[in-house]
């Protein structure tokens, strides 16, 4: 996963050809190091049509602020610079998939 922080987040995201699934997590986060190696996994499945990418919390603190990432971790999915929802904490990887089928039906 790509890391993004305020400078990068635009560029990356809204203006992104593919869809976006962003992980806000912070170092500390126990639930964030249990979900990191499932969200890479789905990465790999859906290399060339969802891009996945991570934001540390306190690193970018109003980025966060701006998803209501108050909760780690929190996913957010963007397509076409359009916010389409997040989902927070631990979810397992087949109900991860359920939901981005679900909100990237078209990928």
């Amino acid at each position: 996963m790509l890391h993004l922080t305020a400078k990068n987040f635009a560029t990356e995201t809204k203006h992104s050809p593919l869809p976006v699934v962003v992980m806000f997590y912070a170092v500390w986060c126990g639930k964030c190091a249990m979900m990191k190696p499932i969200v890479e996994e789905l990465e790999e499945k859906y290399r060339g049509r969802i891009n996945f990418y991570e934001v540390e919390i306190e690193e970018s603190v109003i980025l966060a602020a701006d998803y209501d990432a108050d909760i780690v971790p929190t996913f957010v999915f963007i397509e076409k610079g359009e916010f389409l929802g997040s989902m927070q904490g631990i979810i397992e990887e087949d109900l991860f998939e359920q939901r981005l089928q679900k909100i990237f039906r078209n990928s």
